[in-house]
């Protein structure tokens, strides 16, 4: 009942602040363009507010991420809000990521390559998941943007990250949607691909708007303007406007819609990696900041029970609402907990820098995009805005990619990047071999210890049908007996096939489970004798038998010849 009562409360205090506007339209009568005009003073109230936004909705959501998945959350499962855990923020991955973002651009300016934007993504250090985890893999491993994110060696193209990190691209150029199209075009390329980049581009739209307009239909208006018509994105973002006006009070009728078309049907999860997808989370988005009618609770309430990602989108959407209110006409208890001095992890900010790089970088923004500054009647500095037709980027398919840009970091970049990518890794402790047709479950790549050896590399079949294979070219010398020594492992629940051939003709196949391991691990020799003086190919396979827990451990890989 007490929670009925503060959303009710919420609701009614921000009743009169939904039509208001700080827009001031200009016409050049010279040039025949028309300005908007934002006191910095404004700017950054906002600004500010969206950062809140922001971080309300991901500590709010935390405790149910993932919990809930295709079902609403049950009222009573709702964590309640409390003051204090607006500080448990400062550990998201919703927030340092695209702090990254902001700190390549105030180093190496406005203009920063995508390339330098890919090596300063590769160098981060924090714990990533999904698309990201997958980018900062690749471009680790030398496969340098946009590449890094094509579905060739992306298989998580669709998913939600760049959605997730997209807000600040938004924050920094207030009523600028073409600067928030650009920006998606150079860093949601670092881990995302069509309607993952365009789930980005989307949300830094609407941030644009938001300081200028404060109805969510408009809101998102705006931002369907910003992404390809034709693409599937856009299409969900259609559809929730539809469904909201035929159903304004029902938000639950509109989940259950958007859940038979946007997780049921096969149409779209074409390049889907499940529950990340980043239209259905995205429709959630939309769900709070629609039916939540600009209630502060509501909006966050309403995104975080439509389940999957319920720290993230509720992040978003408050993120955006928050920004058209500003920061100080938003409640205290989202405000007065707030340390001033905790820094973000894994990055240079505190929340007063955040602030003033935000700035810095949006006053580089306006002049980029042909503003100017100028005093207002009260001295203050002010934007001066032009406005511009939007101009979104071109429509990609991830289940029809188009070519790859062939693009490799070179030797002198690939000395900047100091962190390993899983590729690496395995060339690091077992040179001279390659690995392809590594599959994303399990957790592949260099564990530094497993079942009692250190530096283990982690493979996984890539499908049912296709093993995972390290390759090596080799030179049997003549006269010597030449061996290939190998100790591998298995996961403690399951097993996997061994096939191990040179130039495609088979010379070993064994299943690699309990019944051959001792602790774990198998010793195995293969004898290359008979190809003694030529050149050869080796191909050691991870293949799959029964698809349960087919993760294969290698321990050594060798060949000796004696």
């Amino acid at each position: 009942m007490k929670r009925r009562n503060v959303i009710a409360g919420s609701a009614k205090m921000l009743t009169g602040l939904a039509c208001l506007s700080v827009a001031l339209v200009t016409a050049s009568p010279a040039r025949g363009v028309e300005y908007r005009r934002l006191s910095v003073k404004e700017y950054r109230d906002k600004m500010k507010g969206g950062w809140i936004g922001q971080i309300a909705g991901v500590c709010w959501g935390a405790p149910t991420e993932f919990k809930f998945t295709d079902k609403i959350i049950p009222e009573e499962a709702m964590p309640k809000w409390t003051p204090d855990m607006i500080n448990n923020a400062f550990g998201q991955d919703d927030l340092y990521v695209e702090m990254t973002f902001l700190r390549s651009m105030e180093q190496y300016g406005l203009d920063v390559s995508i390339r330098q934007a890919g090596i300063d993504f590769a160098n981060s250090k924090y714990p990533l998941w999904c698309a990201n985890n997958a980018g900062r893999n690749n471009l680790r491993d030398g496969i340098a943007p946009p590449d890094c994110s094509h579905p060739k060696f992306n298989r998580c193209p669709n998913d939600i990250d760049y959605q997730i990190e997209a807000d600040f691209s938004g924050l920094i150029a207030p009523g600028m949607p073409n600067a928030a199209i650009e920006l998606g075009e150079k860093f949601g390329r670092l881990m995302n691909y069509g309607d993952g980049v365009y789930g980005g581009q989307f949300m830094g739209g609407m941030y644009t708007e938001a300081f200028f307009e404060s109805d969510p239909v408009k809101l998102v208006k705006a931002g369907l303007k910003c992404i390809p018509s034709k693409s599937q994105y856009a299409e969900m973002v259609r559809d929730m406007l539809r469904w909201y006006a035929e159903n304004p009070t029902d938000w639950q009728k509109t989940w259950q819609l958007a859940q038979k078309k946007y997780r049921e049907d096969p149409a779209y999860q074409k390049a889907s990696n499940g529950g990340i997808d980043v239209k259905i989370n995205g429709a959630y988005v939309l769900m709070g900041l629609l039916y939540g009618k600009r209630d502060l609770d509501q909006t966050i309430i309403i995104s975080c029970r439509s389940g999957q990602d319920s720290d993230c989108n509720p992040s978003s959407s408050a993120g955006v609402l928050f920004a058209t209110i500003g920061f100080s006409k938003l409640p205290d208890r989202f405000t007065k907990e707030l340390s001033e001095t905790k820094v973000f992890s894994h990055t240079a900010y505190n929340f007063p820098a955040l602030l003033n790089v935000c700035e810095k970088l949006a006053r580089q923004v306006l002049v980029g995009q042909g503003g100017r500054i100028e005093k207002n009647a009260a001295g203050e500095d002010e934007f001066v805005i032009p406005a511009a037709e939007v101009r979104p980027s071109p429509l990609e398919l991830s289940w029809e990619p188009g070519p790859i840009a062939d693009s490799r970091f070179t030797e002198e970049e690939m000395a900047r990047i100091t962190e390993w990518g899983p590729k690496r890794e395995f060339e690091k402790y077992f040179p001279g071999w390659s690995v392809r047709d590594c599959g994303k479950e399990m957790d592949p790549g260099l564990k530094n210890e497993y079942a009692g050896r250190k530096h283990v590399y982690v493979t996984h079949p890539l499908s049912r049908e296709t093993g995972c294979t390290l390759s090596r070219t080799i030179d049997v010398p003549a006269g010597k007996q030449t061996v290939l020594r190998l100790v591998v492992g298995h996961h403690p629940e399951g097993d996997w096939t061994l096939i191990v051939k040179a130039d495609g003709k088979p010379l070993l196949e064994k299943s690699i489970g309990k019944d051959i391991s001792e602790k774990g691990w198998a010793s195995l020799s293969v004898d290359l004798s008979d190809f003694a003086g030529k050149t050869v190919k080796l191909e050691l396979v991870n293949q799959p038998s029964g698809w349960f827990c087919e993760a294969a451990y290698w321990g050594e890989v060798v060949v000796e010849s004696k």
